[in-house]
């Protein structure tokens, strides 16, 4: 039964012949399989194919599926011959299945978003009663909103990241990128330093955003009215605490996708480009259905998902057999140094896409994921 699944899975995410989708399938997988509540086509697909971000293809060489991204709980899928894939209907009660519950993947898709500038953005300038903090139930006074109408819906965002690429050949960083932590303001902390990335200046490599989190939301309840100089925010989510500073943005009514359907990338991207910027609400490492940033984005033709393999840098190591077991690492030349191969660590699922930065949950790994691992194909092997 587990292989079944996975051919099920490749073949809809590239379009290929029945015969090079039968090569993907395993051996083992049964007649048929009926697709179950709770099921994902990522799981289904690593039950039965090799490669399950392939799925898309199997679908897609069977014309008479009449919708290759809807299969519901219930629908059997047929795989008794390779060249007549087909999906039976099932009770159409529930939603469709997706690569991904959106229920796993629903707190990021609203929570985090990438930015150019925010310094113009409306922001919390004092909150109900004096108080350093406030959440649901609350007021804040925002300035900045002049002409805002009694209904109107905002978000409350905090500018928590800067994120820079570095040119790894300028300098000794370890990641190719730069990540500063910022306070309130949007200013970088004083003190709170990448390892490396201070010794060469942010404006020597290209400035890839601003990263927003999402602290609450609210609704307007009061304009702009003379004598007051600001607009009355009543707070209505139980989520983060606001406090002053925050900035302002109007509330999207679908900021994200209702389905995802993984696929490998669409174009490649040179070695040293793509990285692991942060990992959301964590240091430097997250592990299966955590968040990562990606320094990369729409430009660079990733769209919602895009699945990309991680991985770990090889370090480089001193040949101490030729250069001496007594040597330390700086004291000894290129020649005598080996470049050590990257090791995989993870596969990632792209869920939301800005122009220069992405956001991906972490689908599967062997190790933890990492800021600064590397970013390839799905199926690269090194």
């Amino acid at each position: 039964m587990m292989n079944p699944i996975r051919t099920v899975l490749t073949a809809a995410l590239l379009t290929v012949a029945t015969y090079a989708v039968a090569a993907e399938m395993r051996g083992d997988h049964p007649d048929t399989y009926v697709v179950k509540r709770g099921d994902t086509l990522w799981d289904i697909a690593g039950k039965f194919l090799k490669r399950p971000w392939l799925w898309p293809e199997i679908w897609q060489a069977n014309p008479q599926i009449a919708n290759p991204h809807l299969i519901y709980p219930g629908d059997v899928i047929s795989l008794a011959y390779l060249d007549r894939v087909a999906v039976q209907e099932g009770p159409r009660a529930e939603a469709p299945i997706t690569g991904i519950p959106l229920s796993q993947v629903e707190p990021f898709l609203k929570n985090l978003r990438v930015v150019d500038e925010f310094e113009q953005l409306p922001y919390v300038v004092g909150l109900e009663e004096d108080r350093l903090l406030s959440t649901k139930g609350q007021v804040a006074y925002i300035k900045g909103l002049a002409g805002a109408q009694p209904g109107q819906r905002y978000a409350v965002v905090r500018p928590t990241q800067r994120y820079n690429a570095l040119d790894p050949d300028r300098c000794c960083d370890v990641s190719g990128q730069r990540q500063n932590d910022l306070d309130f303001r949007g200013r970088s902390i004083a003190g709170i330093e990448q390892m490396w990335s201070h010794l060469t200046p942010a404006s020597k490599g290209e400035f890839l955003g601003y990263e927003l989190m999402q602290q609450n939301s609210g609704t307007i309840s009061r304009g702009e009215v003379a004598p007051n100089e600001v607009s009355t925010l009543v707070l209505d989510d139980s989520g983060r605490e606001v406090h002053v500073g925050d900035r302002l943005i109007p509330v999207q009514a679908q900021p994200y996708d209702l389905q995802f359907f993984p696929h490998p990338p669409k174009q490649a991207t040179a070695y040293g480009k793509a990285k692991v910027l942060a990992v959301a609400d964590m240091l430097t490492s997250g592990g299966p259905r955590d968040v990562v940033a990606l320094s990369l984005g729409a430009r660079d033709g990733v769209d919602n998902g895009t699945v990309f393999s991680s991985w770990r840098v090889g370090s480089t190591a001193v040949d101490r057999v030729q250069a001496g077991f007594d040597r330390s690492h700086d004291t000894v030349a290129r020649s005598g140094k080996v470049r050590l191969p990257d090791e995989f660590a993870s596969h990632l699922m792209v869920f939301r896409t800005f122009d220069k930065v992405s956001y991906a949950l972490v689908m599967d790994g062997i190790r933890p994921t990492r800021v600064g691992y590397e970013l390839k194909h799905p199926d690269a092997t090194n």
